[in-house]
């Protein structure tokens, strides 16, 4: 029985869902290593009242290279766990923030 039945060591048969993505402002940065704090703000209808809320988010990244600072709009992607907090890891920083 030298032949195979069609499946193959786990890639053909199976995709990968796509990651979350999201885009935020840097609120701390490396104040331990490699690590950013990202605050993404969104909307969220009322259920009762239907106004329009806004909400936010605090997501701890991964940032390997460090290549972001205080006050920059980065996007990030969801991972696996790095850390107790870290499950997220930076993708590229959209906008450099205005330097005083």
């Amino acid at each position: 029985m030298a032949e195979s039945t069609g499946m193959t060591s786990g890639t053909q048969g199976s995709k990968r869902k796509a990651r979350r993505q999201m885009v935020g402002v840097v609120t701390a940065a490396h104040k331990t290593p490699k690590t950013l704090r990202v605050e993404v703000e969104f909307l969220v209808r009322h259920p009762k009242y239907g106004k329009y809320m806004r909400d936010r988010s605090i997501l701890h990244v991964h940032d390997e290279k460090q290549e972001a600072a205080l006050g920059d709009r980065v996007q990030v992607m969801e991972c696996r766990p790095i850390s107790k907090l870290k499950t997220w890891r930076l993708v590229k920083v959209l906008e450099r923030a205005p330097q005083d």
